[in-house]
């Protein structure tokens, strides 16, 4: 079996499956990649970029013979054996001037300056004629962290192992990236709206930043204070899951949600998930775990900071199995290794 991956926005939880993907499947798998950054552009762009630099292999780049009929209509494809090359395909020069490495573009993050981004493991696949090289998590630009993160992580151990487990403040978690799809105007209102009725708690801000932060991080970090364990990205993933471990409550206020692998990664990890009644939610949670207004959340939270026992002896009652590589290692590799159906 071959395998073409393709991912536009390398980081976070993307780039977890793909990785975990190229490792588990071992077989000659191509993994090409676009720098996790401004992803509304790479939705628009991202396939005009791979068009041109995804190499071309017999092995994997099948189609059924209805669409490739199709697509002989419509572009003008023509065959060159089993490969097929395109001429003329539309939108093809303003991707060539797209794809340039101005400033202005690098800026933008559709491109880097390394000439390719893909990355193979196995030596007989045809590649792109540019050296390939692998995408890097993008590095954080987080004003907060430095000598400031180190002190808040160190803190986080530090505080929690002296106090007694069922006397400690509830812990928030809220590990998503730090951007406006997220909403974390929303989830710092709600603790700012706890600050203000003096209730005790913590709350560990854990996700990724990037090149423009809102501005609502820098305020809710001074109205916060000492109520912040720790503040931004941790590269590691076992101190990531070990300040999970740690948590009480893991917060969702997401606007935009396919899946949510860092809410399922936070209940494996004992955390209590609340989430919006919308988007993806309703299908993996039941209902006690979503709420449908900010009021509703700042009225679960305000009960929990005032009994923290309660989140405590909680146990969950979903599902998290299913989610597990054990679970769907299989059924990727069925999906992979199917013929092209007619249908599709």
């Amino acid at each position: 079996m071959s395998v073409l991956l393709i991912e536009p926005f390398y980081g976070g939880s993307h780039k977890q499956l793909m990785d975990l993907l190229q490792e588990e499947l071992q077989e000659d798998c191509v993994l090409c990649t676009l720098p996790a950054k401004k992803w509304h552009w790479k939705a628009r762009t991202s396939a005009l970029y791979f068009m041109q630099t995804v190499p071309t292999s017999s092995k994997y780049r099948f189609m059924p013979e209805h669409k490739l009929a199709r697509l002989d209509k419509v572009i003008g494809v023509k065959r060159n054996g089993d490969a097929y090359q395109s001429e003329g395909l539309p939108g093809q020069e303003e991707s060539r001037a797209v794809m340039k490495t101005s400033d202005a573009h690098l800026e933008s993050g559709l491109c880097e300056p390394q000439p390719g981004l893909c990355t193979t493991q196995h030596e007989g696949l045809p590649s792109p004629a540019a050296a390939p090289v692998r995408a890097e998590a993008p590095q954080s630009t987080n004003p907060c962290q430095g000598e400031d993160k180190q002190r808040l992580t160190f803190n986080l151990s530090n505080i929690l192992s002296g106090l007694d487990y069922q006397q400690r403040p509830l812990h928030i978690a809220w590990p998503h990236r730090w951007e406006h799809d997220k909403d974390p105007e929303t989830f710092f209102k709600v603790l700012m709206k706890l600050k203000e009725q003096d209730l005790t708690f913590h709350v560990s801000v854990l996700g990724e930043t990037f090149s423009e932060i809102p501005d609502i991080f820098s305020e809710a970090r001074e109205v916060l204070g000492s109520s912040v364990l720790h503040w931004g990205y941790l590269p590691s993933k076992d101190d990531y899951f070990r300040a999970l471990c740690t948590a009480d409550v893991v917060i969702s206020t997401a606007k935009h949600e396919f899946f949510g692998v860092a809410m399922i990664e936070a209940v494996y990890c004992g955390c209590y998930p609340l989430c919006p009644k919308a988007l993806v939610y309703p299908e993996i949670f039941p209902a006690e775990y979503l709420y449908s207004t900010p009021e509703q959340l700042f009225k679960r939270l305000q009960n929990f900071c005032k009994r923290p026992d309660i989140v405590r002896r909680h146990l969950y009652k979903g599902e998290t199995a299913g989610f597990s590589w054990a679970a769907l290692g299989s059924k990727f590799r069925s999906l992979l290794a199917a013929e092209p159906r007619e249908d599709l």
